[in-house]
């Protein structure tokens, strides 16, 4: 049941957080406030205002050593010390784990006992200089601007250096900590402010009390405690009390019950871990740990693979820790094979299209060795295109993605052995899902008039021209570049004003893209495309007139004037070329041209 405690102050919580009487458990996700956040917090506290409930869970001696707890974080680093260490309960003692309330606990914590450490702006992530170390200050000598949610109190994290006295500013900052050394009901304060020259400072007198005030005596902390020993029952609290603000995700929860089960293997590690490396190449992807439960629990076979508590058996958790290292290993060639047929984090807009192809490669126990062998090499092109086709068709990846993900499953499990990837049952299972790859003459049309850096324009581009090796960084370039069309170059050229609107409307127009290799494409800069054609990008004439016919360049003008009529030529191009690979019919008028 739960019971109201006594209302208490923020100097007594923390010291209980201090002393480890306080701990998380580890459905709590990772702190995520910032600096303005956690000043926000202390501005509210010095005003007055309430800063709402907490919820505690008592759990006893004999229960605390059956889960996996995590201290709060004091001094966050956002390169070193990001995440909270776990917590060691020594054997026979009760804890109270926080429920509802970490985020803000963890903001105190920081901000009265220890330091932030965030990396500045235009500073390299691996620069440990750009993750100086700050604590929380409060300005004595001057106020916030206190407008609407504004702050009325002054607090920023500072380094030592930065709060020092400034012959060149009356400001006066107070590290927050040092309230914790004044004594009660003696004259530090004052004797603090005399020592600062400030003494006869009104406002500098006030705020610094009200600070003590708000930290030691204010009983602003309230809480309600849980003593229900189930740990079902608080796991439905848990989601329950988490469901107003940044909503729980039952993900949370199998990680939570991974790490409590896992006997050898630290499961929130090991995610976080799995992420950093699926995300952590030279070409940036964006999984997240969403993305590699969800593939977990698709490769361990489980029958249901959606994110609810009755699927995070003890068994299921045992099967996932006993499998992590082949989930592990395909998940990442599953990404670097992603990362071959060109995509990054921008382009590829559905990340869970990755969980069918680790579930491929870990039915065929594939290695490295898959990315380059050259027998796999028509496997493999068959994966990019059955990729291609799910990313540019609408709908794919959207809603009934658990239903789908059971399907593609079943197709690629009852495959024979030596079939390779199942492209015809994958799209067999998904057609009566309302999921069929099959296009019409409309959604052709629509894909022939994709604009630059629209959400399906890379992926349509590598459809059209399957012959560019894109395992190196490519761009989607302007072929006619961008710069060249603002209206004073327009005029500049001889545009008439009345065709200023149709120029720019194609300028960025999936007729004037074409992918690029980054270093190339960067060389080119706003060279006109008969310019950079002549130039020695290229080998040999042989490879130049290659690239024209491949990439329907051999339309191209030999001058501006020619732009719009280029444009509409090689909109019907791809369209056809589109048609063709997608299985569309040709119209009548096609055909007969």
């Amino acid at each position: 049941m739960s019971n109201f405690l006594p209302p208490t102050t923020v100097e007594k919580t923390l010291a209980a957080i201090q002393q480890r009487r306080y701990v998380l458990p580890a459905i709590q996700r990772e702190f995520v406030w910032d600096a303005d956040q956690i000043c926000q917090l202390f501005d509210s506290l010095m005003r007055g205002y309430p800063i709402g409930s907490f919820l505690f869970w008592a759990v006893k001696a004999e229960q605390a050593q059956d889960f996996t707890f995590y201290e709060f974080l004091t001094d966050y680093h956002e390169l070193r010390n990001p995440y909270a260490p776990i917590a060691h309960i020594p054997a026979g003692q009760d804890v109270t784990a926080v429920l509802d309330g970490q985020q803000r606990l963890t903001a105190l914590n920081i901000g009265l006992y220890g330091s932030l450490a965030e990396r500045l702006p235009r500073k390299w992530a691996n620069n440990p200089e750009a993750y100086p170390v700050k604590r929380l200050h409060l300005n004595i000598t001057r106020g916030g601007d206190g407008e609407g949610l504004a702050t009325r109190f002054l607090f920023r994290f500072l380094t030592d250096a930065e709060a020092a006295p400034n012959a060149e500013s009356d400001d006066l900052w107070f590290k927050v900590a040092d309230v914790l050394k004044f004594k009660k009901d003696s004259l530090d304060i004052l004797d603090w402010l005399s020592e600062k020259n400030v003494v006869h400072n009104r406002d500098a007198h006030v705020r610094l009390n009200t600070l003590y005030r708000a930290i030691r005596e204010r009983d602003s902390m309230n809480a309600y405690e849980e003593d229900d020993q189930d740990p079902n029952t608080v796991l439905d609290i848990f989601v329950r009390v988490n469901s107003g603000g940044t909503q729980l995700s039952y993900s949370d929860l199998l990680l939570s019950m991974a790490t409590n089960q896992w006997s050898e293997l630290d499961a929130r590690q090991e995610v976080r871990d799995l992420v950093e490396d699926l995300n952590g190449s030279a070409r940036e992807m964006s999984f997240n740990r969403d993305n590699v439960l969800k593939t977990a629990l698709v490769l361990i076979d489980v029958s249901d693979v959606r994110f609810n508590v009755s699927n995070f058996t003890s068994s299921n958790m045992a099967e996932l820790e006993k499998q992590w290292t082949g989930v592990r290993s395909a998940m990442l060639l599953a990404a670097r094979l992603l990362m071959s047929f060109g995509f990054t984090s921008r382009t590829l807009t559905a990340n869970s299209v990755i969980i069918p192809l680790a579930y491929y490669l870990y039915r065929r126990n594939a290695t490295d060795s898959y990315l380059t062998s050259n027998a796999d090499r028509p496997d493999r092109e068959k994966i990019r295109t059955w990729v291609l086709r799910s990313l540019v068709k609408r709908g794919i990846w959207g809603s009934g993605l658990d239903t789908l993900l059971i399907r593609l499953r079943e197709a690629i499990r009852s495959a024979p052995a030596d079939s390779g990837w199942p492209s015809d049952r994958l799209e067999a299972v998904m057609a009566p899902l309302g999921k069929s790859l099959s296009f019409t003459p409309a959604e052709i049309s629509e894909l022939a008039q994709l604009q630059y850096n629209s959400a399906r324009t890379f992926a349509v581009l590598a459809l059209l021209y399957p012959g560019l090796n894109l395992a190196h960084q490519f761009h989607e370039d302007h072929i006619f570049p961008r710069a060249r069309f603002s209206a004073a170059k327009l005029r500049k050229f001889g545009i008439p004003e009345d065709q200023h609107s149709a120029y720019r409307a194609a300028v960025n127009g999936l007729p004037n893209l074409q992918l690029l290799a980054g270093p190339v494409n960067i060389a080119k800069k706003d060279s006109w495309p008969w310019e950079w054609l002549a130039s020695g990008a290229f080998a040999s004439e042989a490879a130049r007139a290659q690239y024209r016919a491949q990439n329907d360049l051999d339309l191209l003008p030999d001058s501006f004037d020619g732009f719009l009529e280029f444009n509409a030529a090689r909109q019907e191009r791809l369209e056809h070329r589109l048609r063709k690979l997608l299985g569309v019919e040709e119209r009548e008028d096609d055909a007969a041209s």
